[in-house]
């Protein structure tokens, strides 16, 4: 069965996980994926985001977001090597790179270089601040990002310094999300005009488009209010969305926005006289009144009378928005988890059975699959160089000279 991106050929040059994401859902989606990485240096620790080698292949293997590639191991701050790539770029769909700023260019792989030797690739720059302005030479990271789009202001508790979350929004949500959505854009517009172009996402800007998006913002632009920090309808002030601990010490979630949720929350608590306390617009940014803070406190000391698991069970027939605070191992064991094949089991010829999460986007005619799990190191190095021409003399000389691994 064919997949949608087969015979999409992808260059990647990430070195963090973002990166390394937005590729694998490209793979995943049957685009052929090859990770281009740095050969070690002798007496130094490799770079950050660089595959085990093949003594560490059980590593290698169970690196998620490397499934479905290839692995070249290519130093491209040799001249040769900057042929090699450039070799390997005019047959190339897509080059998605994470360097900063400039980078590229110094390595003789940017899209000015790039699109002269092949004028419909479709060139791809993940970078924190964007190419150009005051920051773009500004190191950063998640948390970062957040602060500069006004997310990180927003979680947490209001009567203490913001929360610092899981990496997802900027790098995942933000800059992975973005850049596959723009590389194709990119294709689709190619289909059209015969022509590549540069695809630039900026992992800032991806978080502030995002903010923009939520149901906290309109109001700022609009009349200027802005929400505070965990006193609002999304930060857990209002009795009807929040996070409560259980009976066990384990927690249950409620995100009752829309009123007839919450009066069947009241219902199912025989307290339908608190079913007037629900969600109105103003509680996007306006803080939770005397009565809203009384109900949010009687029902924290409800939930505390029962474990999480019964809670879940005795909401379910009422048909209202619960969920379970899962710790990783409850997450694979979850019966809808498993029949959406969220948790696979892929084989594997030396490690066996390794267990991948599965693909989440599912089409009906062009599923995406799991093909391969990551590569160790320059895997495919010499399948590769074969493929651009050198007879096996030559790859021999790159060898040698520490060009390729």
């Amino acid at each position: 069965m064919a997949t949608p991106l087969e015979g999409v050929r992808v260059l990647e040059l990430t070195r963090v996980a973002p990166g390394t994401y937005a590729t694998m859902m490209l793979a995943d989606m049957g685009a052929e994926v090859i990770r281009i990485e740095t050969p070690p240096e002798p007496g130094k620790i490799a770079a950050p985001g660089i595959s085990p080698g093949k003594k560490d292949l059980r590593q290698a293997v169970f690196n998620h977001t490397n499934r479905n590639k290839q692995s070249i191991a290519l130093n491209m701050k040799a001249a040769e090597g900057q042929r090699v790539f450039q070799e390997m770029a005019k047959n190339a769909d897509v080059v998605v790179e994470g360097f900063r700023p400039g980078v590229m260019k110094r390595l003789g792989g940017d899209y000015e270089t790039i699109s002269k030797l092949n004028p419909r690739v479709i060139y791809c720059s993940m970078s924190g601040y964007g190419p150009s302005g005051p920051y773009k030479d500004l190191a950063g990271h998640d948390i970062n990002y957040l602060s500069f789009g006004g997310v990180l202001n927003l979680i947490g508790e209001a009567d203490r310094p913001p929360s610092v979350p899981l990496n997802i929004v900027a790098d995942y949500a933000s800059a992975t999300m973005h850049t596959v959505i723009g590389i194709l854009l990119a294709l689709m517009a190619r289909d059209r005009t015969g022509r590549g172009q540069e695809v630039d996402v900026s992992y800032m800007d991806g978080v502030i488009a995002l903010l923009a998006a939520t149901p906290n913002f309109p109001p700022f632009f609009r009349d200027g209010k802005q929400a505070q920090r965990g006193l609002n309808a999304l930060g857990g002030a209002y009795p009807y969305y929040g996070v409560f601990e259980c009976q066990d010490g384990k927690y249950i979630t409620l995100g009752c926005m829309e009123p007839h949720f919450w009066e069947r929350t009241c219902k199912a608590l025989g307290r339908e006289d608190l079913a007037s306390i629900h969600f109105v617009p103003q509680h996007f940014v306006d803080p939770p009144d005397a009565k809203s803070l009384e109900v949010a406190e009687w029902l924290r000391g409800v939930f505390k009378t029962k474990p999480r698991d019964e809670w879940f069970d005795f909401f379910l027939p009422h048909d209202i928005c619960i969920g379970k605070v899962y710790a990783l191992d409850e997450v694979f064991q979850d019966p809808q988890v498993r029949h959406r094949e969220m948790y696979l089991e892929v084989e594997h010829p030396t490690v066996g059975k390794v267990p991948m999460v599965g693909v989440p986007i599912k089409l009906s005619d062009t599923p995406g699959r799991i093909k391969s799990l990551g590569p160790y190191l320059g895997e495919h190095t010499e399948g590769i160089l074969s493929g651009l021409g050198y007879d096996a003399q030559a790859i021999a000389n790159l060898k040698q000279q520490g060009v390729v691994v």
